[in-house]
């Protein structure tokens, strides 16, 4: 990972260039009216288009995947391996990035906000690369599998309660189960209670003006489950960062263990049973007599 330029040192710089242009666009947003949505419209794009290019390392983790098939280790040891040192990169494209875009925005001051910020936007690239891990066993081409990821994660941003609210979502399918499916969904919820909680907004569109507190713009306005606290979305996320790579580690001991009853049994169906042709069977009769 160190030496492979792409694996995360050009993500790194291609993020920081992508904060620098968040940042920017959305510097010093402030706390009127309009600052809901354009806090809303920074956090999403945060939470799903920024990492969204965490499948840039997919044709390295491809060349990885091609690597342990040479039989020097299996796929666990490949599973932990690769976690582990994964961690200090994504830790560092997730803080210096982040730090970024949070200032220069304008997000909340307290440092542990921002220490949720980066956590979060750090579990959620965590969570991609298992997504890709997952595809990469199931779909090894590179661009067939960098296309599936692609897709899968827009799939899944459209049912994470941004660009249609969770009440406005169409039932059974889309509401129930792709909603609760869908890690936007949390990951947007989190944030939002991240940055939403203590603060208050003017309220333009009541009659009488006054202010607009932070419950009723997570209940209202952007419809959050608030049943749970924001720590427990880091731990949802946790848990689908473990389960995507528990289900990558079983896909492929069942292909290893698969694969060869399949070849062997397509080998001997495939092996004719051709008879002895008459004429050598005449000769081998002959040479035997004399």
């Amino acid at each position: 990972m160190y030496r492979d330029l792409g694996y995360y040192w050009l993500r790194l710089a291609i993020y920081i260039a992508v904060c620098l242009c968040v940042g920017t666009i959305f510097h010093d947003i402030g706390h009127d009216y309009g600052s809901i949505q354009a806090r809303g419209s920074m956090l999403m794009f945060v939470t799903s288009f920024l990492t969204f290019m965490a499948i840039g390392g997919f044709p390295s983790f491809v060349e990885d995947m091609k690597r342990r098939l040479n039989g020097h280790y299996g796929v666990g040891a490949f599973v932990i391996g690769n976690t582990f040192s994964s961690l200090p990169y994504l830790r560092l494209i997730s803080v210096i990035p982040g730090a970024i875009a949070y200032y220069l925005v304008g997000l909340q001051k307290k440092f542990g906000h921002f220490v949720y910020f980066t956590m979060l936007l750090f579990m959620r690239m965590m969570l991609v690369e298992s997504l890709m891990m997952l595809v990469a066993s199931i779909v090894p081409d590179f661009l067939m599998g960098i296309i599936t990821g692609a897709g899968i994660q827009g799939v899944m941003m459209l049912n994470g309660g941004f660009f249609r609210l969770p009440n406005d979502l169409p039932k059974p399918f889309w509401r129930y189960p792709m909603f609760y499916i869908a890690f936007h969904r949390y990951a947007n919820q989190g944030l939002h209670k991240n940055e939403f909680k203590g603060l208050t907004f003017p309220n333009n569109q009541a009659a009488g003006g006054g202010t607009i507190t932070s419950e009723e713009i997570l209940r209202s306005f952007w419809q959050v489950d608030m049943d749970y606290s924001k720590w427990v979305v880091l731990l949802v996320l946790l848990s689908m960062v473990v389960a995507y790579r528990l289900i990558f580690l079983g896909i492929i001991k069942f292909t290893e263990k698969v694969k060869p009853i399949i070849r062997a049994f397509l080998a001997g169906r495939s092996r004719p049973t051709r008879p002895i042709p008459e004429n050598l069977y005449s000769s081998t009769l002959y040479q035997a007599s004399s």
